[in-house]
């Protein structure tokens, strides 16, 4: 599976480690994200990795900065986009069982990494439950 992540400048100690952690379980990994911790604009590697699910570059992703809740939001805007903040394993088994979220953000400076690889773990693990979740994702696109 191929998964691609982004960050801005709060995100890259946690990215590297989590990049390091995905390809020792195997997956390929495509870097959207800053490598640098100068400030920067966490929608500019937001709009990057949202394209490259969209388009099927990578068939999911991860996004990471400060609280979370800008790559979210930004992430959110594409309409191919179901991505999920998670702060604990059992958000993240439930953004995925629940909202088959196709990218996880994680809030950076709010978690340790520990709990965020223990998140990106979970998340990769847990199937999508189906049923009358898929009938609400069906709801979610604007018409």
């Amino acid at each position: 599976m191929k998964i691609g992540i982004c960050n801005d400048h709060a995100g890259v100690e946690y990215k590297k480690k989590l990049v390091k952690m995905l390809r020792e379980r195997g997956y390929e990994v495509v870097n959207y994200g800053t490598d640098s911790e100068v400030s920067c604009d966490y929608p500019d590697f937001a709009h990057r990795l949202a394209k490259a699910v969209e388009t099927k570059e990578v068939e999911i992703g991860i996004a990471l900065c400060g609280t979370g809740n800008g790559m979210a939001i930004t992430l959110n805007k594409h309409q191919g986009i179901r991505a999920g903040l998670a702060w604990s394993s059992e958000v993240g088994r439930l953004v995925k069982a629940h909202n088959n979220a196709n990218v996880l953000v994680l809030p950076a400076r709010f978690i340790s990494y520990r709990i965020a690889s223990n998140i990106v773990r979970t998340w990769l693990d847990t199937a999508f439950e189906g049923g009358r979740h898929q009938r609400r994702i069906d709801k979610m696109p604007c018409r």
